[in-house]
């Protein structure tokens, strides 16, 4: 079979298609056929050598986690029903591949209706989002910002915020996102690309949105965090444009704040299975949305990384093996 292959930490031109040997399902374990495979901003920095160390990963390896597609082999132990099924899950040895192997007992199933790079955008964006919520809930009414709202999980946080009754205000990088954010759910969209968006923030809600979650990091994380209401809640969740604001002891008790950081992420992997069944069933039913930004061959892995990186995607990134 094929698989991507990272031999050295460095930049996308690292992801190498290659043929390596079938995967063998072992005892409780599943042979998965892979209809689409997840492209994260975590994969991004694990290629660099710069993932989180729960993450970490020494060449060579097989890039990715989350997939999609068709229990095509079983090993001992495991149901002979599971054949044939389509299912979601986590692949321990890499999801860039064109089969892969997953313990049964993390097998989700993908309901019908629900589309192959929907269900791996579901499964790590999704279970993640929802994660996020309920270490950082949001009441109805309360005035939430959510950076970037273009991003997989943000674009996600956007419909189960306002879902949860929160009033969004979704910050993007570019115009051409406004309308397609605001057609998930958010109220406002401010440019967090432009000098002013901060300004326009507190034009919108002069004493701060109650919650704000940020996955960007930076000088934006920071500005969002200055933006927080006192009393308010500050989620990181990503550290896409630099390391997340570090707000003081004194600062977080002067302004009452209950802060979470992108540790966070760390602790949301336990329960990965339940909550993509809950974001599953949500889509098939119609209410929820994933944003599926760009779908590109295996083959093309570098380059849906370099277009990741640079900006130029939105939504989730998934490879078509």
């Amino acid at each position: 079979m094929q698989a991507i292959v990272v031999d050295r930490f460095g930049g996308p031109e690292v992801l190498v298609l290659r043929d390596v040997a079938d995967p063998v399902p072992g005892d409780g374990e599943v042979l998965v056929e892979v209809a689409a495979a997840g492209v994260s901003r975590v994969d991004t920095a694990v290629r660099r050598g710069q993932g989180p160390p729960h993450l970490a990963a020494a060449p060579p390896y097989v890039p990715g986690g989350a997939v999609t597609g068709t229990v095509a082999g079983i090993g001992t132990g495991v149901d002979p029903a599971l054949r044939g099924r389509r299912v979601a899950a986590r692949a321990a040895g890499g999801g860039y591949a064109e089969r892969v192997v997953v313990p049964a007992s993390e097998l989700v199933t993908v309901p019908d209706g629900v589309g192959s790079g929907a269900a791996a955008a579901l499964l790590d964006d999704g279970a993640t989002a929802l994660g996020l919520l309920e270490r950082t809930p949001v009441r109805r009414g309360e005035h939430v910002l959510v950076l970037p709202a273009g991003c997989g999980p943000g674009s996600l946080l956007v419909q189960l915020v306002a879902s949860a009754g929160g009033r969004v205000i979704g910050a993007v990088r570019g115009a051409d996102r406004h309308d397609r954010v605001r057609a998930l759910g958010a109220e406002h969209v401010v440019d967090h690309a432009r000098p002013g968006w901060v300004a326009e923030v507190h034009a919108l809600v002069p004493h701060g949105p109650a919650v704000v979650f940020d996955g960007v990091g930076g000088t934006a994380g920071r500005a969002a965090a200055w933006l927080v209401a006192d009393g308010g809640r500050y989620s990181s969740f990503g550290t896409a444009g630099g390391p997340a604001p570090e707000l003081g002891p004194c600062e977080e008790r002067s302004r009452r704040l209950t802060t979470v950081g992108p540790a966070q992420l760390a602790d949301l992997g336990a329960e990965v299975p339940r909550r993509a069944r809950e974001v599953l069933a949500l889509a098939a039913a119609g209410q929820l949305r994933p944003l599926v930004g760009a779908e590109y061959p295996l083959a093309d892995a570098a380059r849906a990384h370099a277009d990741l990186e640079r900006g130029r995607t939105a939504g989730t990134v998934v490879l078509r093996p």
